[in-house]
């Protein structure tokens, strides 16, 4: 989904070989050079990930851009970014049209304009991090609720 160059792939096909994850199409990634990473990784990931038995999301598909935004949420929740970063990533990613990661997109802007609003940073990275926990808990929760008939 953009998240990683490929190099990074063919560096965590390396990794999955070394924990005795394999596949043959995982040990043509893990071999490839740098070079070659850019031109033949964007083939040889979905083969790949098919014989792991993982899902592989087409670039722009809504499943995956989801699947992108609650792995980076979980990689705040770790610490490996900061709430500040998270919103940044999610907002310059998907904007205010995922519906999944709209209110972190909201609070990124709330980001831009603390020294005219009533709230700390604090403030909103806390409310960054409920977000998160919501995103890596519960992927299929709404961000607001759904009204129901009756």
């Amino acid at each position: 989904m953009g998240e990683i160059r490929a190099g990074d792939v063919v560096s965590a096909a390396c990794d999955a070989l070394v924990a005795g994850i394999d596949s043959p199409a995982l040990r043509i990634l893990a071999a490839l050079t740098r070079i070659e990473a850019d031109y033949d990784v964007p083939e040889l990931l979905p083969q790949a990930l098919g014989e792991l038995g993982l899902i592989f999301y087409p670039i722009g598909d809504e499943a995956g851009r989801e699947a992108a935004a609650r792995a980076l949420a979980r990689r705040m929740l770790a610490g490996e970014l900061t709430p500040r970063d998270l919103v940044r990533r999610i907002h310059h990613r998907y904007g205010h049209d995922l519906a999944l990661t709209r209110r972190l997109a909201e609070l990124d802007d709330e980001y831009d304009t603390l020294e005219y609003g009533d709230r700390t940073a604090a403030e909103i990275a806390a409310e960054v991090t409920a977000e998160a926990r919501r995103l890596a808990g519960h992927p299929r929760v709404p961000a607001e609720p759904m009204d129901t008939p009756g």
